[in-house]
């Protein structure tokens, strides 16, 4: 088509100009890899508490590298880079090789188009890489830390926990398998070393056990499979999740007790016994991070949605401080908040932009079963009766001496009423 051509079909499409301009831009999108797994959290999870999703310390691949505020541990990444190598068979070279040819798929982890070009990529990769593998072997080895560690390795350890702050698991497996360190466990059990004593329920070590090495795209992806149901219960469709608070199960004589198991999804309801086991929880600023930044990776990349189940659950049960107390007295929940209201108020946020499938809710038919107990009145009698006149020794004896009198004073009155009934009779 001519020029002239093409001017007077402009004129005659006034569309036209739109149409073009909406073409170019939609040729130069990115392509979305079907890899991607590290995501920028959406705003509607980070209006609750931006905190939670911000590293404080340090800067773990793209997305934050630059910040200010991070700056400071820039120099420390690099010595342990430096001290990494001088124990490895790898040279520098042979690291970099081994992240410019994973450039590609490294790249295609980030749902965000990065814009640094290949050489600043792949200097920023290895030296996190690097970095986070260095900090593994010193949790685990203690020869290998020095006389004064000059970072806050649990403000660090935290900080690895958010989303938006990971570099891709499989780049760190392909380094450490290239540093031919000798005597070396694998960078799961490494990680899993690491960060034991924050991940909630630390007995998830029989899951490595009993699984082969599973493939996990990052640290939330590993601390979420660390959590993972032991088995599927009774899911099932709800309406809505309704589930009564620990006050109002309490008042109708529901027994708590902390569970033997250390998955936190090992949740039991004895309905005969009426006796609700629930895995302790500790609730802390760890404990926030660790589970908002779960529930965003499962909303944004996993299907089934365990965490979320999770915390819409407890949200249910914790309405009140008071609701909190009860289960510190059962020793359910340990409180690092600076009291009930604090903890009452971090449980309930938690479930502030969860999302669950009513169609396939974990916990449904423990909330069926719980919703079914307090409404039999048999069983809010029976506890006000233990709850309010039979609390103490005292009181029971008091009423066992008031049956027995009322007995002895209705017996009184028999024998008087059949003394007189024989007395009319002669």
């Amino acid at each position: 088509m001519s020029s002239s051509d093409q001017a007077s079909f402009d004129i005659e499409n006034p569309y036209a100009p739109l149409v073009n301009s909406l073409k170019e831009e939609l040729k130069s999108l990115s392509q979305l890899s079907s890899g991607c797994s590290i995501y920028k959290v959406p705003e509607a999870l980070r209006d609750v508490n931006a905190k939670a999703y911000t590293p404080r310390v340090v800067s773990i691949g793209p997305l934050h590298y630059g910040n200010e505020r991070l700056k400071a541990m820039e120099e420390h990444k690099k010595r342990y880079l430096q001290n990494f190598m001088e124990r490895t068979e790898g040279t520098l070279e042979s690291y970099v090789k081994a992240v410019k040819e994973k450039e590609a798929e490294l790249r295609g982890c980030y749902a965000e188009t990065i814009q640094f070009s290949s050489d600043k990529f792949a200097e920023i990769i290895l030296i996190d890489a690097a970095f986070v593998i260095e900090l593994l072997l010193r949790s685990w080895f203690d020869e290998l830390k020095g006389e004064s560690e000059r970072i806050c390795v649990q403000d660090v350890r935290v900080d690895m926990l958010c989303l938006e702050n990971q570099v891709p698991f499989f780049i760190l497996e392909v380094l450490f398998d290239l540093s031919q360190i000798d005597k070396k466990p694998s960078i799961i059990e490494l990680s899993y070393k690491f960060f034991k004593r924050i991940i909630l329920g630390r007995g998830t070590e029989d899951k490595l056990k009993s699984t082969s090495t599973p493939k996990v795209k990052h640290f939330v992806d590993l601390v979420r499979f660390l959590h993972l149901p032991s088995k599927e219960q009774g899911k099932g469709e709800v309406e809505t999740v309704k589930a009564p608070t620990v006050t109002e199960l309490h008042q109708a004589g529901v027994k708590f007790k902390a569970g033997s198991s250390r998955n936190l999804f090992d949740i039991h309801f004895n309905k005969e016994e009426g006796i609700l086991e629930i895995p302790k929880l500790t609730v802390g600023f760890a404990t926030e991070v660790q589970l908002r930044n779960i529930i965003a990776y499962e909303q944004l990349y996993r299907e089934k949605r365990y965490m979320n189940d999770y915390v819409v659950f407890i949200d249910r049960l914790v309405s009140t401080p008071k609701d909190v107390d009860l289960l510190v007295k059962y020793g359910i929940v340990e409180n690092l908040r600076a009291d009930s209201n604090e903890a009452a108020t971090l449980i309930n946020n938690l479930a502030r932009g969860a999302l669950f499938k009513r169609k396939d809710f974990y916990f449904a038919s423990i909330c069926d079963g719980l919703n079914k107990y307090y409404r039999t009145s048999w069983h809010r009698w029976k506890a006000n009766l233990k709850q309010n006149y039979f609390n103490t020794p005292w009181a029971i004896i008091s009423f066992i001496a008031a049956v027995v009198l009322l007995l002895l004073t209705l017996t009184q009155t028999i024998n008087s009423l059949i003394t007189i009934s024989w007395g009319k009779q002669n």
